[in-house]
């Protein structure tokens, strides 16, 4: 089910707008109605609902309606699979991103049973990048949705079986067997496993910015920014390094680049703080915060409104585009101290190996501590770390020969 879904709701309702990211996270295509102030639009809410005003409602194409769902209602509507086919499998995958799916297609193809367990989307940040014009064998470039598929197809070619909507709640080893056990109650054994549940981008958590993200939000300049060649304005949402280092990137492409910076300072290195001063295309802006995105005509965004913090005006900028840098999460929670993770909660390696601390378990991609945070790293280190994955499982099966 790829289309046709429409959802009833309010921005002020944070059921809607779980259930939209939700829908977005397994990039599942939907129409948004906002009942508010909207007569026609609360009748046909209360009708499909016996009288009552219940949000969000969400109607499916055969006609049928959820009123308030759980994301594991949705998930079965959605027809996803949450629930594997077999108990043990020679390596688990956590995380479907392109460096779990690359180890997955390279193990698969030695005859390995491979199982991937993704908590949102199959393809990861991948897919819902809106284009990618750096990654090698694309001179056209590439949408990220469609490179998130071919990865989903060539991993379904080598019999690899994935479940999306389904989260990993705890990995634990017990003599030579790792056990992997899931939010839904399920319990996998194996003899490998790899992390590879990526890092999240810190949101604004401004209004519409949810809305917006692929469609002029981004969180990538050199995935995105060249897009934005000959644009009169883009803005950078956030004075760090990353930030910094992106608006100077930027400026090759725009006539002016408006940096954003909630605190009293920029935060970045005094090189780059010195670098962006003096850069005649950019303008930075302190003690300032990020109100809300609004979209034009069309569903691009349109005008970002922001808010000065010392006198509380508001400021409405029209940025071809906005590129957020406000940090990045990795998505490392459910590990507790079973590995061992940075400072910043990034997993820790070996620098050869690709080994945690845990015995059989590894981690590649953006959740790993010193990756690139690039797409073509990340689908390096799934064949590498592959190839030390194969190694692990020869070595487990000849101690278990003897």
């Amino acid at each position: 089910m790829d289309g046709g879904i429409e959802v009833y709701g309010a921005a002020w309702c944070p059921d809607c707008r779980r259930a939209k990211k939700f829908l977005t996270d397994q990039r599942v295509h939907y129409v948004w109605h906002d009942i508010d102030g909207r007569d026609d639009l609360q009748a046909e809410v209360e009708r499909r609902n016996g009288g009552k005003r219940i949000i969000p409602t969400i109607v499916f194409p055969d006609g049928s309606s959820l009123a308030e769902p759980t994301n594991e209602e949705l998930a079965d509507k959605l027809g996803l699979a949450r629930t594997a086919s077999m108990h043990v499998y020679d390596l688990i995958v956590v995380g479907g991103g392109p460096a779990g799916l690359t180890t997955a297609i390279y193990a698969a193809r030695e005859n390995l049973e491979v199982l991937v367990i993704d908590s949102k989307g199959l393809g990861g940040q991948a897919g819902v990048t809106e284009r990618f014009d750096n990654y090698p064998g694309f001179p056209e470039g590439i949408g990220g949705a469609e490179l998130a598929g071919r990865f989903v197809k060539q991993a379904e070619r080598y019999g690899v079986e994935m479940l999306q909507a389904v989260s990993v709640t705890e990995i634990h080893r017990d003599d030579e067997v790792l056990t992997v056990e899931t939010a839904t109650g399920d319990h996998y054994e194996t003899e490998a496993v790899l992390i590879a549940t990526g890092s999240s981008y810190r949101r604004t958590g401004a209004e519409g910015e949810e809305e917006l993200i692929g469609a002029g939000i981004h969180f990538c300049a050199t995935c995105d920014g060249p897009f934005y060649k000959g644009a009169e304005e883009l803005m950078v949402i956030g004075g760090g390094n990353s930030g910094l280092e992106e608006g100077l990137f930027l400026a090759q492409f725009a006539d002016k680049i408006t940096v954003v910076e909630y605190g009293d300072e920029l935060r970045g290195s005094k090189l780059l703080q010195d670098k962006v001063r003096s850069h005649a295309k950019i303008q930075v802006e302190v003690r300032h915060a990020v109100k809300a995105f609004k979209a034009k005509e069309g569903g691009k965004l349109g005008t970002v409104v922001i808010e000065d913090r010392d006198t509380g005006e508001l400021e409405e900028h029209h940025p071809a585009g906005a590129f957020v840098f406000v940090g990045l999460d990795p998505n490392t929670g459910f590990l507790g101290e079973r590995v061992e993770l940075d400072g910043r909660g990034f997993v820790v390696t070996d620098p050869s190996t690709f080994m945690t601390t845990m015995p059989g378990v590894f981690a590649a991609g953006d959740v790993r501590a010193g990756s690139t945070k690039q797409l073509a790293s990340a689908v390096g280190e799934g064949a590498a770390v592959a190839i030390q994955i194969r190694g692990w499982i020869d070595r487990f099966e000849a101690r278990e020969q003897h």
